[in-house]
């Protein structure tokens, strides 16, 4: 990769950063080192949408993309990537010529794939930068513990409802100290579904765009070697009250990567490291082929449906709607005799409601439906679909 002073800015490109080219922190020279730069950006959700915007307007040379997902019609209200004639379309293949449309000076990369233990060096390894836009505790930790092996700063942004938080951890500055990284603030990730996902808990549509471009900015800094970037530092915003607040970030002596006696020296499962699939042993599953089947040979069966009643209107598998958190006052509805297939998007809430069920009133006959609507949406023929999207 060549370095910024053997980079040269076309006419169109200086035509293009005229604006930056004028503030004197930036500059040519400035503006080389953008294009010189490069950015691996995993998750092109409701951070990643306005972060990758910014950066490939800026100027930043090399854009990584990273996802496996398909726009949704419920990502439109943040993801202001993607329209209405994108749903169905792989995020990445949308992002790629969005970007390319922005700024054609600039080079695009697509990895349509979920990032793993197995593929995370590989694909970081060649970028300068990585901006962390996930929405789970496995990736985030596999993306940590992946830029501290590779030496290289991770841009981290997180949001919830109406909170959003940034950091740059792993970060080395002009004395060569390498600040805090992720495990420093979070040692041990929260116990599976204490912490809910936008689709349970939601999210207001403006709030990943105001982190995502902050996000965005730290990337610019850092690649262009200019400001102060949230190193040691958690950036905390409220947009209901507008309060900002920043906390410093200490390193822990113990941190298992970067401590006084470091454990992990290679990527690890982090699925199993997160407590994910662990607590739903106790919890009878069904497939979505097995439910299909079941239903084939007329057996009577009971369908709870545990999502919110927007989700429910969305698209529905034709089950009695009882929202998770009115479980234990609905208990009554459950039968005790037949078969109760219980579900929900992913499959969490359902299997959480279904342990409450078994600890509190001994139910034995509770099946958790794998995956949930996403598995059966997936399965189920559109046209057999009590509500289609």
């Amino acid at each position: 990769m060549s370095t910024w002073k053997e980079q040269e800015l076309s006419k169109q490109e200086l035509a293009h950063y005229s604006r930056h080219l004028t503030i004197p922190e930036i500059g040519v020279e400035g503006q080389k080192k953008l294009k010189a730069g490069s950015v691996l950006a995993v998750g092109t959700g409701g951070l990643g949408a306005p972060m990758l915007q910014y950066l490939a307007a800026a100027g930043v040379g090399r854009i990584g993309i990273v996802d496996f997902d398909k726009v949704e019609a419920s990502n439109l209200h943040r993801q202001v990537l993607f329209g209405a004639s994108d749903v169905g379309r792989p995020k990445v293949e949308v992002a790629a010529e969005r970007l390319r449309e922005i700024n054609p000076h600039i080079t695009i990369d697509v990895y349509e794939t979920r990032l793993t233990s197995e593929n995370a060096l590989e694909i970081i390894r060649d970028y300068d930068v990585v901006a962390d836009g996930t929405d789970n505790f496995p990736t985030r930790y596999l993306i940590n513990d992946a830029t501290v092996m590779l030496n290289k700063p991770n841009v981290h942004g997180s949001i919830f409802q109406f909170e959003g938080q940034i950091s740059v951890f792993n970060h080395v500055d002009e004395n060569g100290e390498r600040g805090p990284n992720y495990r420093d603030l979070f040692p041990e990730p929260p116990p599976p579904g204490l912490v809910p996902d936008c689709a349970e808990a939601g999210v207001l549509g403006v709030l990943p765009g105001i982190i995502g471009c902050i996000q965005a900015s730290e990337v610019i800094k850092i690649l262009a070697g200019i400001g102060e970037p949230l190193a040691g530092k958690l950036f905390l915003f409220d947009a209901l009250s507008f309060r900002t607040q920043k906390v410093s970030i200490r390193k822990n002596k113990d941190n298992p990567l970067t401590g006084v006696n470091p454990t992990i020296t290679e990527l690890i499962d982090y699925e199993t490291f997160c407590g994910i699939g662990q607590d739903e042993e106790d919890v009878p599953e069904i497939t979505v082929q097995e439910y299909r089947e079941l239903l084939n040979k007329g057996e009577d069966i009971q369908l709870i449906d545990v999502r919110e009643p927007h989700e429910y209107e969305i698209d529905q598998m034709g089950g009695e709607l009882i929202p998770v958190k009115s479980v234990v006052e609905n208990v009554e509805k459950f039968s005790r005799e037949k078969q109760v297939i219980v579900h929900c998007k992913s499959g969490v809430r359902s299997a959480n409601a279904i342990r409450e069920l078994q600890e509190k009133y001994g139910f034995d006959n509770l099946y958790n439906l794998k995956g949930g609507i996403e598995a059966w949406r997936v399965e189920e023929p559109l046209e057999n679909r009590t509500t289609k999207v």
